[in-house]
């Protein structure tokens, strides 16, 4: 199915005219954010807003911060992090890490723990730092410090 560039572009319009300038929020904060529509494999935003949630990593200023897209979809994969909160789980998408706008911000959800934000970012650093290897698929696996 085609996806709607302009549908997300005229949103994209909105949110840069009535999104804040700035905004308080923290490392650690799971917030719905309008990711838009992207190309191939970068993770989109669902509905009429085009959102998903995601975790806040690195806070620069109170107008832009890097985050990690998040999915109901868990897989066992290197890549991802399984989250559980309230019997439900979720997963963080650590390949996907990109710097937004606070304009993107729509509404809190919740603050994870430290013990699993510093995880989460310790498995993020590690991805950055390793070198990539052709079909290896366990960067976490069996002798790496962040194996879970």
């Amino acid at each position: 199915m085609p996806k709607n560039f302009d549908q997300w572009n005229e949103r994209k319009k909105n949110l840069e005219i009535e999104g804040p300038d700035s905004l308080l929020f923290h490392e650690r904060e799971i917030w719905w954010c309008s990711l838009g529509l992207n190309l191939g494999d970068e993770e989109d935003g669902k509905n009429e807003f085009f959102e998903r949630p995601v975790l806040i990593v690195k806070k620069f200023n109170n107008r832009i911060c890097w985050v990690l897209p998040m999915s109901t979809s868990q897989k066992e994969n290197p890549y991802y992090h399984n989250l559980t909160y309230d019997g439900q789980v979720s997963a963080v998408i650590l390949s996907q890490l990109r710097i937004v706008s606070v304009k993107r911000f729509l509404r809190f959800v919740r603050k994870i723990s430290d013990d699993q934000f510093d995880l989460i970012w310790s498995k993020v650093v590690y991805l950055m730092k390793r070198k990539s290897r052709q079909n290896d698929s366990r960067p976490f696996g069996a002798g790496s410090p962040l194996a879970d």
